[in-house]
């Protein structure tokens, strides 16, 4: 590990955290790493005519998407605490930095629960990505962080994350409303519990760096 790089680890160990599966690995991006997981964003996430997210940050437009990507990332991490923690892991596939997959936690300590939620860039969909990396935050929530719960939300005309709960083994939570473009839509909420995890086989991962970071957790 470069020097550089230790001491940051050292500052803040969660930079340290990785997660792995057979072709993707999941960890926090460095600063020119945000910058180039922008670039991704930027090159399209989805179908401009179709709003994936609660709130339409990509239909920001330049600088306002730009400035407002690099400040939700810095708020992130400077808000950080064991009490209430969002962490945004980027995922790189066979060496390809191609997304994101966010967790966060509120008061996890108490409630032991976590919630969801990601975005792939466009041209690298369809590829199982999107559901590997879904694993690999699961796997980490309920057999590295003792999870008890787990909790994911997508609009009901978004097929693909959609599928990608249900293929996984959620089941239906109720549903939620939001209107990210002015427009009331419904979204479907989905749950995952410890039992239900621990049911299926699941693809193996691998953890490294968490022991550094563990209270940080609040565990």
């Amino acid at each position: 590990m470069e020097e550089g790089f230790q001491r940051l680890v050292d500052a803040f160990p969660v930079f340290g955290l990785t997660v792995r599966t057979n072709r993707l690995e999941l960890r926090l991006p460095r600063e020119d790493e945000l910058v180039e997981l922008l670039a991704v964003a930027r090159d399209g996430i989805h179908d401009p005519a179709e709003m994936p997210f609660g709130f339409a940050w990509t239909d920001l437009p330049s600088p306002d998407m730009e400035r407002g990507f690099m400040q939700y990332h810095w708020r992130t991490r400077g808000s950080w605490s064991g009490d209430e923690w969002i962490l945004d892991f980027g995922v790189w596939a066979d060496g390809r930095l191609v997304g994101s997959q966010g967790m966060r936690g509120d008061k996890f300590s108490v409630f032991k629960s976590v919630g969801t939620g990601s975005w792939l860039g466009r041209r690298f969909q369809g590829e199982g990505i999107g559901k590997e990396m879904r694993v690999a935050a699961l796997a980490f929530a309920f057999d590295h962080l003792g999870a008890e719960r787990a909790t994911s939300a997508a609009f009901v005309d978004n097929p693909a994350s959609v599928a990608v709960s249900r293929a996984l083994g959620y089941v239906d939570d109720g549903s939620l409303w939001e209107a990210p473009r002015g427009v009331a839509r419904e979204q479907v909420r989905f749950l995952m519990t410890r039992e239900m995890w621990q049911s299926r086989e699941r693809p193996s991962i691998s953890v490294s760096g968490f022991d550094a970071c563990r209270d940080m957790f609040g565990i």
